[in-house]
């Protein structure tokens, strides 16, 4: 029987992401405003469900582009999604560890 390897391609789907947005307009290597606004409302669409104040994808963006460059390099992104894991760790730390049902 061939082992899972969820981690390996849990770290091919990041890099993969990233990608697929960076490609869409200007530098291929950076996300734009409006690329980083599109990967986040179809992959993270949760986010879109919370309760966020006027402005939070504003401050959500300057936040993450800590160069202040206008554009979110793949460092930049990698951080978001530290962070996010570190979120859902601590959220799920008590639960049984398996993966979330994708709905």
């Amino acid at each position: 029987m061939e082992e899972s390897r969820t981690l390996e391609q849990a770290l091919g789907v990041l890099a993969c992401t990233f990608q697929r947005y960076s490609r869409k307009e200007g530098d291929r290597h950076t996300l734009s405003r409006g690329e980083l606004k599109e990967l986040l409302e179809n992959e993270l669409p949760s986010l879109q469900t919370l309760q966020i104040k006027d402005g939070a994808f504003e401050e959500l963006m300057s936040l993450m582009d800590t160069n202040k460059d206008g554009q979110v390099d793949f460092e930049e992104y990698i951080r978001f999604i530290t962070a996010a894991c570190t979120f859902f760790h601590s959220f799920f730390q008590d639960s049984p560890a398996v993966l979330p049902r994708v709905q």
